[in-house]
This record gives structure tokens, sequence and C-alpha cells, in this order.
């Protein structure tokens, strides 16, 4: 691990460091939330999940204050073309790539940054941004700067996800967006559930209770599909102690939502979510799939919504959902559009011209991919 800020030099980062408390300071000020990258969610990835050195955190400054914070790993392919590029960093527990930024020095911030790419011996191609809000504020401050420089910037793919923004309470959020039919069905399946034993719903309040909740939430979701799969997050103790990391920083930062249902004691479904200014970002669910019949996927997103609405904290929350997901989509009226991002890098001598090449060819590839499809 090593920061490519330029030009200072590479700075520890082990917890308790002077970087992870400027990182906390930006965060409280940043102009678009990102739990991902805020400094609980970060530390806990780069203590357990970026091990092999790959990693790169770019900080952009304004004299001696840290106005941005972008990490960024060297891909060897792009998609499916042997093209290196340069990318956001988004591992496979990151759901929103957005850089940490101070509010109102966007521009200057996204300026350091690219600066700092097209000055870098190591940086390869061109810069690939995945996971941005389309409406957001790194994507405008990007495309100002972009217009402003006249560098090469392409929008290569876009969906919607579901989101939670309203401000009605949970029962008429409820009434209003999902069918009368359905919300007789899952009051029917709440009614069943409630037969087999005693039914509780339950907010994480105490930090002591934190290390049992984890393991709940661990075992439950390796019981199911994931587990089998090996997708689970105890399926490899990197990504399980990534989690609870992750969860006991987020806790003492007042950052973690963590909700669950139990039946006689024992959790059948269980959601985990991560706060960040007025915004939160649901991370995982898990549940009881031997209780399938009584939907608990869909019974602790109810709960979900009663907490998020009940919180005046909470403005609004992302699914971080795949498009088109059908239980979340049934719920959630609102959508958030998330896009990608080709940006051209600059340079000197051989690495402007391979640079400029990379970003050409790919861009050359992709338009006549899409002519060839719309030919068929």
């Amino acid at each position: 691990m090593d920061m490519a800020s330029h030009p200072a030099p590479p700075v520890p980062l082990s917890p308790g460091t002077k970087p992870r408390a400027r990182w906390a300071a930006l965060a409280k000020e940043a102009a678009e939330a990102n739990a991902f990258y805020a400094p609980d969610m970060l530390g806990a990835a780069i203590d357990h999940l970026a091990t092999d050195g790959h990693v790169r955190l770019i900080e952009a400054r304004a004299g001696d204050h840290l106005i941005g914070l972008l990490p960024v790993v060297v891909q060897p392919r792009h998609g499916r073309l042997p093209v290196g590029c340069v990318a956001n960093w988004m591992h496979d527990h990151c759901f929103f790539g957005a850089p940490m930024i101070r509010a109102g020095q966007e521009v200057a911030a996204w300026r350091s940054f690219l600066s700092q790419l097209d000055d870098a011996p190591w940086a390869r191609g061109f810069l690939h941004m995945e996971g941005l809000d389309a409406a957001g504020a790194n994507a405008a401050a990007l495309e100002a700067l972009c217009v402003e420089q006249r560098r090469g910037r392409r929008e290569i793919h876009r969906y919607d996800r579901a989101m939670l923004r309203s401000d009605l309470t949970a029962d008429a959020y409820w009434d209003a967006n999902v069918r009368s039919k359905k919300r007789k069905e899952i009051r029917r399946l709440q009614k069943r559930l409630a037969e087999l034993g005693t039914v509780e719903t339950r907010l994480l309040a105490e930090r002591a209770d934190l290390p049992q909740w984890c393991a709940d939430f661990l075992a439950l979701e390796a019981s199911g599909w994931k587990g089998q799969e090996g997708t689970a997050l105890a399926c490899k103790p990197a990504d399980a102690a990534f989690f609870r990391a992750a969860c006991a920083a987020a806790f003492d930062a007042g950052r973690l939502h963590m909700l669950r249902i139990d039946l006689d004691g024992r959790a059948i479904a269980m959601l985990a979510n991560f706060r960040h200014g007025a915004g939160a970002f649901s991370f995982k669910i898990a549940f009881d799939e031997a209780l399938g019949r009584f939907s608990p996927g869909v019974l602790i997103e109810i709960a979900n919504l009663h907490a998020v609405q009940d919180d005046p904290a909470i403005g609004w929350m992302d699914s971080c959902a795949a498009p088109d997901h059908p239980m979340i989509d049934s719920l959630w009226a609102e959508r958030r559009t998330i896009v990608q991002y080709r940006i051209a890098l600059r340079g000197t001598g051989l690495a402007r011209v391979q640079r400029a090449a990379a970003f050409a060819l790919v861009n050359g590839l992709e338009s006549l991919a899409s002519l060839l499809k719309g030919q068929r």
C-alpha cells in the first residue's frame, strides 16, 4: 500500500495514523456521501482487502488542507479488452465509487486527481470511473473540468437502482408505493410466522452486542445460496475480517445501522447499513432460506423502511442493489442513476502517446461493436 499523492512520500496506513485522521475530517465536510470511502469502511478495506499492495490513495490538497481522496488501482484489462487502465478501487464489497471531496472544492480536487495521474509513471491507459451518481457532485465537477481542459470523457454505461428518499411516514410510504395485493400477502405471512413463535425486530444499540451480531450475520448469510456458491462473507477469512472491522469502526463513529428479526431468540433475517452524512447505504442482507415461504428478506426490508423513515438523521438510503432487482424495486419507488466514465489521461513523451492511443482504441472498438450490434 502506498500513497500516490504528489509530491508527498508514501505514508504508513496502519490504524490510528495521521492519514486516517485527515480522512475523517474530510468525510465530515464531503460534497457527496459515500460510506464505502468513509474512513471506517475504507480503513477496514485497506487493512483486510488490499493486501497485494496494488491500491494507491491519491490525496488532493489546497495548501496544507486535504480536499479530496481517491483510491485507485491499475487494471491489466478493461472489460474484455487487453488494455490496461487506472480505475477507482471498487472491491467486491464496495457499491459506490464517488471520491471523498470537500464541499465547494469539487473541481479543484478533480484537477489535482487528474494532474497527479497525468504525471504518474505507473498510470496506464486512461481513468475508468465506475459507481458514480449521474446527478452527484463528482459527476458534475468531472464533466465541467473535462470541458474546461478539453479532456476526453465518455460515458460508457448507466443504470438505475432502487433508492429510498421520501418525507412520508413508513406506513404512508408503504400504502402509497406497494400494491394492495402485495400488502395483504405480507400481512398474511407476518401472521403465519408469528404462529411459529415469538417474533421480535431489533435495532443494534449496544456496542457489547456487536460481536455476536456480526457472528450471527456471517453464519446466516453463509447458510444460504451465497455460502453454497462461495460468495458469502464467511467464505473468505479476509472478507469476514473486513466486515467485522468495518462494523466496529462504523459503530464507534455512529455510522452503523444494523437490524435483525428473531424467531424465539434466533436470527432469521438481518441487514447491515452504513451511514454517511445525511444518507445511508444498504450493504448486505441475510436470511434463513429454510423459512423462505415467509419471505423473511421482504420482512426485514419492511422493518428497515420503518427504521429509516422513523430516524430523522437519515434523509435517504441507497439500496446498492443490482438494476431491476425484483424485491427491492417493488418496495422502493425512487431511483438513483449510476454511471461509468472513461476519462483520457495525458502526460509527456511516450506516455502521452500510449495513453491517447489506448483511449482512442477502446472508444473506437466500443463504437464498432455498437454499430455491428445495431445491424443484426
